[in-house]
């Protein structure tokens, strides 16, 4: 098979593969362009291929084109976003892994792997516009998103109390705050009550999934953009402008990458921060809370987030205890959902029967609050007339629930059975010795009959 009839087999088979696709030889010409990179970059495969790379695109260089800089210094080039304009000068926003192709050390050519983030793109752009309108007070437009405090907590038991308890105590200064707590605890209500309660309540609160985005686009909205940063880049303030004054929510820290945690770190002990393409340092005075649903020692331990930043963050810590941590909350939490979703879906369902109740109190809550949240609201949901919540109403597998239930009272039946044994070995033993052995005297002392006690002492092998 000759070369021609080579690149054209596998123009074909990579025609059918979902990422984009762009292949360079050493002069930087295109030889292999397949579909879904004609479709990332709006353009035909005529268009690009045999065509030299610059011809193509307009603005891209040696130094802002990553397959060409891949063909230059030989190096893989890992998740760089780039933005460009392509052929008909449409704006082109990619997350590329360039590959240079090396035969007997002599770099022949780069293979570029693309995927479209033009859209997450425009959608972040969309968030930084929402977010500036829910930051300024003379806005016109109202933010609809709800502000939760301490009132709109729900919850007795001892660990949740000390939870609201150290909350209450963060409204009162600026330091930053780590919360730790398992999914649908509700780690962005404890944050907003934290803000709107707290010194800095009639600022920004602006909270931002450090999951939701990758790291490119996470850096810019944090942090901002000047225009000529990159081609395409406009001047734009980050979520640390916007929440100036105010606190930043940064929800999932630990899905921060450990690059993006030093950016974030360096801001924090400065107390500045730079735009992406910007030379100006622009300080900034926020309150961070970072919050995880995992357990900050296995975070460390994994290394998924700094040491010297979680020690930064980890001025106040605040663990949320587990719903299942939290026993007494549960019915509490159901009457509470009750009334919220008679009043959302016009129902007037009264209560909770006694066997859908043991069967909530019971069940093993992997999605916590919000889990609870939505099995009540399933049940109104399924509810015509009755004025009760059943079992049947419940989107519950209740063979698990019981299976757990079983367990618990083995192994509740066993801790008490040594529990009295132990407890009644103690006193059986006492009164022997403070009788002197006598077993007449021990048994009144004990307020049991003579033959009980020579039971039990031979039952215990006292």
């Amino acid at each position: 098979m000759n070369t021609k009839d080579y690149m054209k087999l596998m123009q074909n088979i990579l025609h059918y593969i979902e990422d984009g696709i762009h292949v360079i030889d050493s002069e930087g010409n295109t030889i292999i362009y397949n579909k879904a990179m004609a479709e990332l970059e709006q353009m035909k495969e005529t268009d690009v291929l045999n065509k030299n790379l610059l011809d193509i695109f307009n603005g891209l260089n040696e130094e802002t084109s990553t397959l060409l800089k891949a063909l230059k210094n030989g190096k893989v080039i890992k998740d760089k976003k780039q933005t460009y304009l392509n052929k008909y000068k449409n704006e082109i926003t990619t997350i590329n892994t360039t590959i240079p192709v090396i035969d007997n050390k002599k770099i022949i050519g780069a293979i570029e792997i693309s995927k479209d983030i033009t859209k997450i793109k425009e959608l972040s752009e969309e968030i930084l516009t929402l977010h500036r309108e829910k930051s300024n007070p003379k806005q016109i437009i109202q933010s609809k998103i709800k502000k939760y405090t301490f009132e709109n907590i729900i919850g007795q038991s001892e660990k949740f109390k000390k939870a609201i308890s150290l909350a209450r105590k963060a409204c009162k200064t600026p330091a930053p705050v780590f919360i730790y707590g398992e999914t649908g605890t509700g780690k962005e209500l404890f944050s907003q009550s934290i803000h709107y309660e707290g010194i800095r309540k009639n600022n920004p609160f602006i909270a931002q999934n450090c999951a939701a985005l990758p790291e490119s686009l996470l850096e810019g909205i944090l942090f901002g953009t000047e225009k000529g940063g990159f081609t395409g880049a406009v001047s734009r303030p980050g979520l640390f402008e916007q929440a100036n004054k105010g606190t930043l929510l940064l929800d999932e820290i630990n899905s921060m990458t450990v690059e993006l945690q030093a950016k974030l770190l360096r801001v924090l002990q400065e107390g500045y921060i730079r735009r992406i393409g910007g030379i100006k340092d622009i300080p900034v005075d926020v309150r961070i809370i970072a919050t995880t649903n995992e357990l900050p020692s296995k975070l460390l331990k994994e290394n998924k987030i700094r040491k010297d930043l979680y020690y930064r963050l980890n001025v106040i810590s605040i663990n949320i205890p587990s719903l299942n941590e939290r026993e007494d909350d549960i019915i509490l939490l159901v009457d509470y959902f009750i009334k919220k979703y008679n009043k959302k879906l016009n129902k007037k369902v009264k209560y909770i029967d006694k066997k859908a109740k043991n069967l909530l109190i019971n069940h093993k809550w992997h999605g916590n609050i919000r889990e609870l949240e939505n099995t009540i609201y399933s049940a109104i949901s399924m509810i015509d007339s009755e004025d009760s919540i059943k079992i049947e109403h419940l989107n519950i597998d209740i063979n698990e629930s019981e299976e757990i239930q079983k367990n618990i009272n083995v192994s509740n039946e066993k801790c008490l059975d040594e529990l009295l044994k132990e407890i009644e070995v103690d006193f059986i033993t006492r009164a022997l010795i403070n009788n002197k052995k006598n077993i007449t005297k021990s048994a009144k002392q004990l307020g049991i009959k003579r033959q009980t006690l020579q039971h039990k002492i031979k039952k215990y092998n006292i």
